[in-house]
């Protein structure tokens, strides 16, 4: 990615093209049709955030799982310096997944784990509403499922989990469970 890049990257599972020559995926689906995509995937999904040289010329960097998740994904900077340490969730959490978050695929597999909000809608969850502010949200048992089983991402639109390194022009995005 160039300098000055930001952005969103994510796993998709699951993909096909129809008799019509549609792509489309159980989790991640972008909703273009194509390989390629111009929206952010269908939550429930992991999502990786980046921002190439930002605000004084630091690197932004976090794993989200604030839409779920569907598939572990990790950032990490190839200069492991203090500052400059690795972020993600490289846990299947589809495994340990509450049976009130799965995301159930038609062969009755679990193929993502919803976020509270994805779930259930509720204000408290997706910090709208009369909580949205980082003084009326703060982490849900569901938010806290996703941070206990993998602590170096965001679970709720106010946690903080995005990291910075000003050491890095590479970085390593890994899907995987390691």
């Amino acid at each position: 990615m160039p300098a000055g890049w930001s952005g969103n990257l994510w796993g998709r599972t699951l993909c096909t093209t129809d008799s019509n020559g549609l792509f489309s995926c159980v989790t991640g689906d972008c909703g273009s049709g194509t390989i390629e995509c111009t929206n952010s995937g269908a939550p429930p999904v992991t999502i990786a955030n980046i921002t190439l040289d930002g605000a004084s010329s630091l690197d932004y960097y976090g794993v989200s799982l604030v839409n779920g998740f569907n598939v572990p994904l990790v950032v990490i900077p190839a200069n492991r310096i203090a500052t400059c340490i690795g972020a993600g969730c490289s846990v299947d959490i589809n495994a340990e997944c509450p049976t009130v978050l799965q995301d159930i695929a038609n062969g009755g597999e679990t193929v993502a784990c919803k976020s509270g909000c994805v779930a259930f809608g509720d204000p408290k969850d997706c910090c709208t509403g009369a909580y949205s502010t980082n003084t009326t949200c703060g982490p849900t048992q569901y938010s806290k499922f996703f941070k206990s089983v993998c602590p170096l991402t965001n679970t709720y639109a106010f946690d903080n989990g995005t990291f910075t390194c000003t050491e890095s022009p590479d970085y390593t995005i890994g899907f995987c469970e390691l």
